[in-house]
């Protein structure tokens, strides 16, 4: 039996290119759009070939082999931003962070402090559900060795920018894993509405920075943390309590529901 429980997009369409100039009107609408998205042939050759090939331990999925769009409630009030879909992760499940080893540590975490219904996420259908938190990355395909390259990385800013506009009435903090997905996300949240500051901020875990709201609106308090990855988490750089930390000083910021 295929366990793949895939996301539901009938009747998907292929686009060949992000569209910066064309808002999505909604994030259901938005997450269709980038699950259509052929705009880096280096990534969608990747991202297919590895749907095609498998991993044996994988052998009777069938992979999503698409870009992966962000995940949770259109009215998350904290956006946790990694770096982009595992090749048999996201990739192979259609979900944000499930299905990988880098995934448990962050499911686990935000079950830990209340923002998540359950300690796991295996499948789109395992009946998993955030509370008041969205995930989501500044590249949406799975790239070789996990490293997007600066054009891919650019080419995919549009659709970041589009999900922190449609986000912007309820979120008020954005929690970034990782150096890559910082400088990645700061043009994003300047092209959203929040003025980021001169010299840029740099990332270090636990930096806090305020980016004040350009138009009067609600500031965005932006937090930094070392990305969930297994050499982070194997060698102690990033340990569960240093998440849970983070996560909820994040969560309270942005007046997330929280379980103490």
């Amino acid at each position: 039996m295929d366990p793949s429980g895939l996301p539901d997009f009938h009747g998907l369409p292929d686009s060949p290119v992000p569209s910066g100039a064309h808002d999505s009107p909604s994030l259901s609408a938005l997450d269709r759009r980038i699950a259509g998205c052929r705009a880096c042939p280096r990534l969608v050759d990747w991202r297919e070939e590895v749907a095609r090939t498998k991993r044996a331990a994988f052998a009777d999925w069938t992979y999503w082999g698409r870009p992966v769009p962000g995940f949770g409630p259109p009215d998350a009030r904290l956006l946790i931003i990694g770096l982009a879909p595992a090749a048999h992760g996201g990739n192979r499940t259609g979900r944000m962070f499930t299905g990988d080893r880098s995934g448990d540590v962050l499911y686990e975490a935000l079950y830990d402090v209340g923002l998540a219904s359950q300690p796991t996420s295996t499948h789109s259908g395992d009946g998993l559900e955030l509370h008041g938190v969205r995930i989501t990355s500044p590249v949406h395909c799975a790239p070789p060795a996990n490293k997007p390259t600066p054009a891919e990385r650019d080419t995919c800013r549009p659709w970041l920018i589009q999900e922190l506009r449609l986000l912007r009435p309820t979120v008020r903090a954005a929690l970034v894993l990782g150096a890559f997905g910082w400088q990645a996300a700061l043009p994003a949240f300047a092209e959203a509405g929040w003025t980021v500051p001169r010299p840029r901020p740099a990332f270090a875990h636990g930096t806090r920075v305020t980016l004040p709201a350009t138009d009067g609106g609600d500031d965005l308090h932006l937090f930094g943390c070392f990305h969930v990855s297994q050499r982070n988490t194997f060698t102690g750089k990033l340990t569960p309590a240093m998440l849970r930390e983070v996560l909820r000083t994040a969560a309270e910021a942005a007046g997330a529901p929280t379980r103490k």
